[in-house]
């Protein structure tokens, strides 16, 4: 298993470093996180002109033709920034559903809003007592002539504010816990009966509780099959888990080097606290967290650029617990090192504790993922 970047990787790296340490300093991003906005649009129109976008999708949606690894390489640099603009919910989770799910026009036109970043989408899946269940949907679209009417909820829908088009997981037939029976429909944000909640989330983010009303939709907007879109909204899933498990390993990445460099420079009885052994052990224990995160992360990387679901999903599920427990490990203990003035808004860690923090409840918590895994084990015995 080869896990050397491309020269092209490399240089993709070197961009969005570039792009972070010119425009991404910490006051700057405390400064962006309390306006009206909470992002930048101009940030936004830069990461489409260095083909941030493009690099992990298609040629046939305008894209360069990478994936997942590509997909890992920005997300690990984001997650050193803690880049708030809405790459995850536009490029990484609708990108892969029309991918996966869309007819050429739809790639062509939705993919080609997406690539270019002249349109943000966002996924609209779950909803206010589905908890991590993707088949738990009350959200309904019924057939009415030639097209749907849509009625329903969804909650925290991470990247909404920004978008101009939502990707709905609606239920067109069977009941409320059914895997069969869903599909997905593009829906403009703008379509009359849309209304939108917005608010911004702990770790300086946005999202948005998202209502339907008889919102009427013609018939091109399905995407994928009718009452077939579960097992690709599973896959897509798995690419936003490693996704994020590729941020979180670039936020654990600072968060322990902060601590270092902090316990290296804070004294205390006439020495830094960087000599005292219990730190050194407990900042080792950090390190050696991290090193464990990062090779799950590939790991999931990997597999969500291979034909094989079940280890894809039992890779990205490992993958999130791992790196779920990994995080709050690292970011308590960079708390508890750097004392109670970590967590005040002035000092950047606090800022990487709490996205590591909301990292692990996306997309399913540690132990809801560890759940899975035994589950996608029994399924494996079961089958041989």
């Amino acid at each position: 298993m080869d896990f050397n970047f491309t020269q092209e990787q490399n240089m993709l790296r070197d961009s969005i470093a570039k792009l972070i340490q010119q425009h991404y300093d910490f006051d700057t991003r405390r400064k962006v996180i309390r306006s009206k906005a909470g992002w930048r649009r101009e940030i936004w129109a830069e990461m489409a002109e260095l083909g941030l976008m493009m690099a992990p999708l298609p040629e046939e949606m305008g894209g360069l033709g990478g994936g997942p690894i590509d997909t890992l390489v920005i997300m690990e640099e984001f997650g050193k920034g803690l880049v708030i603009e809405p790459f995850l919910p536009s490029v990484v989770a609708s990108g892969t559903l029309i991918r996966l799910a869309g007819n050429p026009a739809q790639k062509e036109e939705h993919g080609g809003m997406i690539t270019t970043g002249a349109g943000i989408y966002a996924l609209a899946s779950s909803e206010p007592k589905s908890r991590y269940n993707l088949a738990d949907v009350t959200t309904t679209a019924k057939k009415s002539g030639s097209g749907y009417v849509l009625n329903g909820h969804k909650a925290v829908v991470v990247g909404a504010p920004q978008a101009d088009h939502l990707i709905v997981i609606a239920r067109t037939a069977g009941g409320q816990r059914e895997k069969e029976g869903l599909s997905a429909f593009v829906v403009a944000k703008s379509a009359p009966g849309v209304s939108t909640k917005d608010y911004p989330t702990v770790d300086g983010f946005m999202a948005s509780d998202v209502y339907f009303e008889n919102v009427s939709l013609g018939r091109d907007a399905l995407v994928g099959p009718t009452d077939g879109i579960y097992p690709i909204v599973q896959e897509t899933q798995d690419h936003v888990i490693a996704a994020l498990c590729a941020e979180a390993v670039g936020a654990m990445r600072v968060a322990h080097a902060m601590t270092v460099d902090y316990a290296r420079q804070r004294k205390q009885f006439g020495t830094s606290i960087g000599s005292f052994q219990v730190l050194q052990h407990r900042m080792v224990d950090m390190f050696m967290w991290s090193e464990q995160a990062i090779s799950m992360a590939y790991l999931a990387a990997i597999r969500c650029g291979e034909d094989d679901a079940l280890e894809r999903a039992k890779a990205c599920a490992a993958a999130k617990t791992q790196i779920g427990r990994a995080g709050r490990f690292i970011g308590q203990n960079a708390i508890q090192i750097f004392g109670g003035m970590g967590m005040t808004e002035e000092l950047a860690i606090g800022h990487y504790f709490k996205r590591l923090t909301m990292i692990d409840t996306q997309a399913g918590s540690a132990d809801w993922h560890l759940k899975r895994y035994v589950e996608l084990g029994v399924h494996v015995k079961a089958a041989a």
